[in-house]
């Protein structure tokens, strides 16, 4: 029986490509853009269920895991910091 289950992705750009990752699972792929980004972890996430070898979690543990996007308050010191605060004001 098939089952569809939404995971949290983590998408960041890296030079030229679009990084996404998958923290509850530990995977990682990328893409040219936003979209080819997610297809790759379709694929990648698909894959991985499929995998006789690969050790995968607990259903239930995966299912009451979560991710959060927190902001950490960091000091920027120097010609970076400048830059940056110049940039944005």
């Amino acid at each position: 029986m098939e089952h569809i289950q939404p995971l949290p992705i983590v998408m960041s750009r890296e030079g030229k490509w679009i990084v996404a990752s998958c923290p509850l699972l530990d995977i990682a792929t990328q893409g040219r853009d936003e979209e080819e980004a997610k297809a790759n972890m379709r694929d990648l996430i698909e894959e991985y269920f499929r995998d006789p070898d690969t050790p995968k979690p607990d259903i239930r543990v995966l299912m009451n895991s979560s991710v959060s996007l927190v902001n950490v308050p960091v000091k920027i010191e120097g010609t970076y910091g400048k830059v940056a605060a110049s940039a944005t004001g």
